[in-house]
């Protein structure tokens, strides 16, 4: 989880925009929209919600492994971030 106000303040930012889409997305169904509009909207959402995993994994990451950490990760880090990987990618 990102720990800086400046990293809080984006994460957020990225969740606002991601409602915005869903609303959109929402919108789009009610009204019937053409499938190809409904697709590309959801391939938005898509991207735009790996984005923020992608952000927030790599914070995690760098917070368990990176010149920050104050130890060395043990091997229950090391499981908990493999389980992420896994089921992220599934």
């Amino acid at each position: 989880m990102p720990h800086t106000p400046h990293e809080k303040k984006r994460v957020l930012a990225r969740v606002r925009r991601i409602k915005g889409q869903i609303a959109a997305l929402e919108t789009a169904l009610e009204a019937e929209s053409e499938c190809i509009a409904i697709m590309q909207q959801i391939a938005a959402v898509r991207g735009a919600v790996n984005g923020l995993m992608l952000e927030v994994m790599e914070a995690h990451i760098n917070e368990t492994f990176g010149k920050s950490a104050t130890e060395l990760p043990g091997e229950h880090a090391v499981t908990e971030v493999n389980a992420l990987l896994r089921s992220y990618l599934k």
